[in-house]
């Protein structure tokens, strides 16, 4: 189990060490068409830092499938509404390659306040 304290970091720092980390590039056995069976657990997920304006501009789309059924939010919106952990869930995942095996490695994250 790896763990990655997000205390006073960048999220896409964050997310590009756990997406590394799932990925399993940090072992000599390396191998594109395995899931590297070791879990990644980020802690202090609530004191990750944003810079910038990115706490307003920042925007984040998820479609329905219906006619009309594409929505926006904000990061701001995205925090109130599901917390820290989903937008750096959101962040690894967009990092994975996006394949069958993209679904079991999100399973290995774990992400606590």
């Amino acid at each position: 189990m790896i763990t990655i304290d997000a205390k006073d970091k960048t999220l896409g720092r964050v997310a590009s060490a756990a997406a590394k980390a799932l990925l399993g590039k940090h072992k000599a056995g390396f191998a594109r068409n395995t899931v590297a069976e070791e879990g990644v657990t980020i802690t202090n997920a609530s004191k990750i830092k944003i810079t910038g304006a990115k706490m307003k501009d920042k925007s984040y789309v998820r479609y329905s499938g219906y006619p009309g059924g594409q929505k926006e939010e904000t990061y701001a919106m995205l925090t109130a509404r599901r917390g820290e952990q989903e937008a750096i869930r959101r962040a690894v995942l967009g990092m994975l390659p996006k394949n069958r095996l993209q679904a079991k490695r999100i399973k290995l994250l774990v992400i606590e306040k």
